[in-house]
């Protein structure tokens, strides 16, 4: 439970330094009246990063500690082997020769007993068993013995493993808390004054609209997408809608501009400083079809659809194991943590491992569930892909179909689990199209992929939410129109703006 606690307050020092960044970027950063440093080594600037430096110190220490253990130690065993000799051996009466003579034979023989339990192989356990009849007059009662405390340290040895999981995935929050400041200090002093010609040109455009420009910032950080930053207002009692001053900065920037999302709709007397950015290439339509077990109520699957700051549209799916409502807590934790990391600027495999970092600090017994993720920068087409025991995901295009598939756990069972990502260009016209594992197990044994691949390509509906009920009625038809697992199909098509 503290390692829990632990863990959820380093997640919120996370987010309040996320929104911290954004709150420092959209208002005090940008007053007219205040200097805008620019200079490589702002103190400010700095500081954030001797404190990041130190949470990753902090980390590392973590990093440093002991890893977990498959089997048990020396120690253990020497602890296994002393109960068995006071609480079996102590009042037998040839003691003094098997612990004298032979007691290297009964330390072998002890230890190959245990080395035996912890493989699990039954017919080697009473191949042993039956060995030690051989040369100990009380070896039921001494293996009986030895199998209860060899229990006793498994069992210790489980919760020191879990302990090293906690440890570990505070340190990976750490790290990340590190990363975080670190970015926060490249962000806050990233941004500089707009150049005295764009400053000129834009100001004598807007005030041929009634705007009064006060300030322009720019930013060309993200891979090249500007970032503008205006302080303006209206004049004599004017309202002019963002849009125009959207298309009057496009013309100057030689790009299509838009405002942020949340961003003001009009320009009215008051100076506010309003974010621009470049505008995106591709938009996405999107929809979902779904069907719960039969005889439950609720469904174990959750999903969302998220557009991303940034230009990156998001689908994420999530299966909880089981069915009804457990499962759908399940999966619905999985899926609104990773919406939050995701809002608040984390990568979707940064996401994802923080989220699996809070399922296995939970630590409640089968509590796991699948992820998938789909990620698409909305500016070059390009999706990335994680999958965490996720079923595969589709790619139709024209006149084929792609499967994207994965072998990897399901978050919250492992703390060092293993996502399996790629990627992939998308074009004008593609879908994606994602389902969990009962929409795939209703199809014939062994040839599950293909045979999607073939509804897929069967489907002659166009709008995503048309498509995904298309799929799930052709799917049914696989199992006599009974469904022996939730089914969730989520499709979505990218078309050119």
């Amino acid at each position: 439970m503290q390692e829990w606690m632990i863990a959820m307050l380093v997640i919120s020092v996370l987010l309040i330094i996320r929104d911290m960044a954004k709150t420092i970027l959209a208002g005090k950063k940008f007053r007219a009246e205040d200097p805008v440093p620019v200079c490589e080594s702002h103190p400010q600037k700095e500081k954030v990063q001797r404190y990041a430096a130190s949470f990753q110190k902090l980390a590392d220490t973590f990093y440093g500690m002991p890893y977990r253990k498959e089997y048990l130690s020396s120690g253990q065993v020497e602890q296994i082997l002393g109960d068995a000799r006071e609480n079996v051996c102590a009042n037998c009466y040839q003691r003094e020769m098997c612990w004298g003579e032979h007691e290297k034979t009964m330390r072998q023989g002890t230890e190959a007993v245990v080395r035996t339990l912890e493989e699990g192989n039954e017919e080697n356990i009473r191949r042993i068993r039956t060995d030690w009849m051989s040369i100990c007059g009380r070896a039921g009662q001494y293996l009986e013995q030895v199998n209860q405390s060899f229990h006793r340290e498994k069992q210790n040895l489980f919760w020191d493993n879990r302990m090293i999981e906690s440890r570990l995935a505070v340190a990976q929050q750490l790290t990340e808390i590190s990363r975080i400041m670190e970015t926060v200090a490249e962000d806050l002093y990233d941004i500089a004054q707009a150049s005295p010609q764009f400053r000129e040109d834009l100001r004598k455009d807007l005030r041929k609209r009634h705007v009064v420009l006060k300030e322009a910032w720019v930013m060309d950080k993200v891979e090249g997408r500007r970032q503008i930053f205006l302080t303006m207002r209206a004049r004599s009692g004017q309202c002019i809608s963002m849009n125009e001053i959207a298309q009057i900065l496009s013309g100057i920037c030689g790009c299509s501009m838009v405002p942020s999302e949340g961003s003001r709709c009009i320009v009215n007397g008051e100076y506010h400083t309003v974010h621009f950015v470049e505008d995106v290439s591709y938009q996405m339509l999107y929809g979902a079809a779904r069907l719960t077990r039969e005889e439950e109520k609720v469904s174990g699957d959750n999903y969302i659809f998220h557009r991303e700051e940034g230009g990156k549209f998001v689908m994420c799916l999530s299966d909880g194991m089981g069915s009804g409502m457990e499962a759908c807590k399940e999966s619905e934790i999985v899926v609104e943590l990773l919406e939050q990391f995701l809002e608040s600027g984390f990568s979707q495999e940064t996401a994802a491992r923080m989220v699996n970092s809070a399922l296995v600090l939970n630590g409640r017994e089968g509590m796991f569930s699948t992820v998938d993720i789909c990620a698409v920068d909305l500016y070059t087409g390009i999706c990335s892909f994680l999958k965490a025991g996720a079923s595969a995901t589709f790619i139709k295009r024209d006149h084929w179909v792609e499967a994207i598939s994965s072998e990897s756990l399901a978050a919250g069972l492992v703390q060092q689990i293993d996502f399996e990502t790629a990627s992939r260009k998308l074009y004008h016209g593609d879908y994606l199209i994602m389902m969990t594992d009962g929409v795939l197990d209703a199809l014939p044994m062994e040839r599950e992929e293909e045979t999607m691949k073939e509804i897929i390509m069967d489907v002659q509906e166009e709008t995503p939410r048309e498509i995904s009920r298309g799929i799930l009625e052709r799917v049914l038809g696989y199992s006599d129109y009974r469904a022996r697992d939730d089914m969730t199909v989520l499709v979505a098509g990218m078309w050119k703006k």
